[in-house]
């Protein structure tokens, strides 16, 4: 027995019912919602030929939109904790962005979904996290169709990435968080690093 062809709410017929909910959902997180910035990752082509990763990424562009935090009751995770190596911070967050919203302020030829590795840039509590995941059929086909992206996130751990975003906001982020000696170097005019007396 098939299912009734008056209540198939999965076909492409229902168009204006995904619209309607799609328009809904933005409206919503446009109201509830936070202005945040999205960091895709770039790399340099730079693999480690031992262990197979790049070492090397740049973060160089950086796309305002709105996005619902899905925790409202703070900072989720393990949240601080010592481990033998030290005070460990592990905290965490869900972040709700519209697929439309998604596709208006990111050009499809940067990529056309949120990526694991990409930064979210909170600018709320100045804080930078890491998508580690990212939920595609969250909302597992409203209507027949998938509207939004669900971002699980990690608080962002420096490892000698570059920010060059033109964002003095992020890009001063850099110069909190790391330990490279260059960054802090006497530099001419024209950017070079003073290397002797001369």
């Amino acid at each position: 027995m098939a299912t009734s062809h008056y209540f198939n709410n999965f076909s492409a017929v229902k168009i204006n019912e995904q619209r309607m909910y799609e328009d809904l959902l933005v409206e919503s997180i446009r109201i509830m919602g936070h202005d945040i910035y999205y960091l895709p990752r770039e790399e340099w082509d730079d693999t480690d030929l031992v262990f197979g990763e790049n070492m090397s990424s740049r973060f160089e562009r950086a796309y305002q939109m709105e996005m619902y935090i899905a925790n409202v009751d703070g900072f989720e995770g393990d949240n601080e904790f010592f481990t033998k190596f030290g005070l460990e911070i592990r905290e965490g967050s869900n972040f709700i962005v519209t697929k439309r919203a998604f596709d208006k302020y990111v050009p499809s030829s940067i990529t056309i979904r949120p990526r694991e590795g990409d930064l979210i840039y909170f600018p709320l509590n100045n804080k930078l996290f890491e998508i580690k995941f990212v939920e595609h059929e969250a909302i597992f086909y409203q209507l027949g169709a998938l509207q939004t992206f669900d971002l699980t996130c990690e608080l962002f751990e420096y490892n000698n990435e570059v920010f060059n975003t033109g964002i003095p906001l992020i890009d001063d982020k850099q110069k909190d968080i790391t330990f490279n000696m260059s960054d802090f170097a006497l530099k001419t005019e024209s950017g070079l690093a003073l290397s002797d007396e001369d």
